[in-house]
């Protein structure tokens, strides 16, 4: 294993060894780690001290089901913190084949140029690009694989990464040529200041996945792909219906933010359901389920397509659906998809533009409800880069600043998700403090508060929430730096041998001696990293905070956000 390091104002790379203390890190603990030793926390996100770093999974590679996740860091130039954003894909896969512990990309060129990196078995070659300037992601990725064959790993930014707005993400290729996206806290914004336009990559006749104990490292293989397939929620609920089951679910609950955040429950959620865009997928020979990368047994993804049955988006998720549908009260299935295959193309994310959406409607700039207005914005402002749509291509935040609307609905300048924290209050905790802004998969409480998994604690009381909160964020920093999906945490989080066949495989791997106690202390030193960076960068207690407005009930359970600031500083008492 190896580090690869670019410099862009000098365009040379060099191959370095691994330390010995990240040779067990890898993800997001190694691109935390990285970003927390080598980044000053008061430098600009856009600057020269700023450095972006891509790691593969602890696990990534190998036979290990859904462990095929690529990290990638920064300083935000959303939440001004360090940031750490996962996605699906075949980057992370042909990274770790090649034997690349890390890619860090350092400093930004001296003139005006653009660049693309080819990475491979001899090291990383730079190279200028004029070509596929301008380009949305689903050209740029057509184009490479038509270049350099199927086989090809891309990693690339759209116009929104190119015009640096704070709300860019990084699109990863995934098996079936569509798009994946590292998608929160503005990323994208940084690979656009190093003027890097693509990275790609090729795996051939690379040094292979080394595993110290093959024997040990199959048998745990195979009880944690069992354990997988064998839960009820990763081994049925999502492979037919994706993460969009969960508008019913939330919407039951009360839980599913409508209108940006006033009412808990969607008069349009039988229209947008997973129920309903598993019936519309299978109507229009679309493909209900599918893996965003080699090795996912869970399959949650999808291929949706137009009412002329041909390609329109795929991967549609949960959070993209509610953000442009309930959160804006949409109730077209079909325009919210064209929104999230523009979205896709020009290379921005979907929870965080749904946000800023909602900000608009407040704004005035469109009604409520009007889909075509947010197609709109999209094509004419963002697309292009005017002065709104660079106004609302810097998020939620950035917009409700310019036109004075106070119900915004961020943490740390990073949109709310998909679950309203009145109603869901365990969620709501890692809202406010998680170091990552507001980010539902950093502490992922409806697994207990919602779907009765890993325990039941109630969501609409406080009871249990810190505790729950705290144990869910130190949970998955560690297995979001083994590489795996967040949503292997279902099996792992109700079977003991799922749990400890993690372990094992990473013993076996390593030849590592991690112990259960030891795999939590991984996830605690990857927060104290994180949040100590945040506190050297500038980040109070107040930073840990939701809107003031969560303090209004929330129908139909009418509850509010009761949770005083003492209360959410014990979440980091370990």
């Amino acid at each position: 294993m190896k580090i690869y390091r670019v410099n862009m104002s000098k365009l040379t790379f060099v191959a370095e060894e691994v330390p010995d203390e990240w040779k067990v890190l890898g993800g997001r603990g190694l691109t935390s780690e990285i970003v927390a030793k080598e980044v000053e926390p008061t430098s600009h996100p856009l600057g020269r001290k700023n450095k972006l770093v891509f790691a593969p999974g602890l696990l990534t590679g190998t036979m290990a089901a859904n462990a095929g996740r690529l990290s990638a860091g920064a300083k935000s130039p959303l939440t001004g913190g360090i940031k750490e954003s996962n996605s699906g894909g075949t980057a992370a896969q042909r990274l770790a084949k090649l034997g690349v512990k890390a890619l860090i990309i350092e400093d930004i060129p001296e003139g005006d140029q653009w660049y693309c990196l080819h990475v491979n078995k001899d090291g990383v070659e730079i190279k200028e690009e004029t070509e596929l300037l301008g380009k949305g992601n689903y050209e740029v990725i057509h184009t490479l694989t038509s270049r350099y064959g199927e086989n090809t790993g891309v990693i690339t930014i759209g116009q929104a990464g190119e015009y640096k707005m704070s709300a860019a993400n990084i699109s990863v290729k995934d098996p079936k040529g569509h798009i994946r996206s590292l998608g929160r806290g503005g990323l994208g914004a940084v690979m656009g200041s190093k003027r890097i336009k693509f990275i790609t990559l090729d795996d051939n006749d690379g040094e292979g996945i080394k595993i110290q104990d093959k024997e040990k490292f199959k048998n745990a293989a195979q009880i944690f792909n069992k354990g997988l397939l064998s839960h009820p929620v990763s081994g049925d609920a999502l492979p037919k219906y994706g993460t969009n089951v969960l508008v019913n679910i939330l919407n039951e609950a009360g839980g599913l933010p409508t209108k940006n955040f006033r009412i808990g429950q969607f008069d349009g959620a039988e229209k947008i359901c997973g129920e309903t865009m598993y019936d519309t997928i299978m109507s229009r020979d679309g493909d209900p389920t599918h893996g965003c990368h080699v090795g996912c047994v869970i399959r949650c993804s999808q291929t949706y397509n137009d009412k002329d049955k041909k390609y329109l988006t795929s991967g549609f998720e949960y959070e993209t659906i509610w953000g442009f549908g309930a959160g804006c009260t949409v109730d077209d299935l079909d325009i919210i998809a064209h929104v999230d295959q523009i979205c896709d193309d020009i290379g921005i994310d979907t929870i965080e533009t749904a946000g800023t959406m909602m900000v608009a409607m407040e704004a005035g700039l469109i009604p409520w409800g009007d889909g075509n207005g947010i197609l709109k914005l999209f094509k004419e402002e963002i697309k292009k880069g005017t002065p709104l749509g660079r106004i609302l291509g810097n998020g939620a935040d950035f917009t409700g600043q310019a036109f004075g609307v106070t119900r915004v609905p961020t943490v740390k300048h990073q949109s709310i998700p998909a679950y309203d924290p009145r109603a869901v209050k365990g969620i709501g905790v890692t809202y406010a403090t998680t170091p990552m802004g507001a980010d539902h998969t950093a502490g992922y409480s409806v697994t207990s508060n919602v779907l009765n998994v890993g325990g039941k604690i109630d969501p609409l009381a406080k009871e249990g929430q810190i505790e729950l909160s705290r144990n869910l964020q130190i949970a998955t920093a560690s297995i979001d730096s083994a590489g795996l999906c967040i949503f292997t945490a279902f099996a792992i989080l109700d079977y003991e041998p799922v749990s400890h066949a993690l372990i094992d495989m990473i013993n076996a791997q390593y030849g590592a001696k991690l112990s259960v106690d030891d795999w939590f202390d991984l996830g605690r030193n990857i927060l104290k990293t994180e949040r100590a960076f945040n506190e050297a960068a500038g980040f109070t207690k107040k930073d840990d905070r939701l809107p003031e407005f969560f303090s209004e009930p929330v129908p139909p359970h009418n509850v509010t956000w009761d949770f005083t600031g003492e209360e959410l500083d014990k979440v980091f008492e370990f």
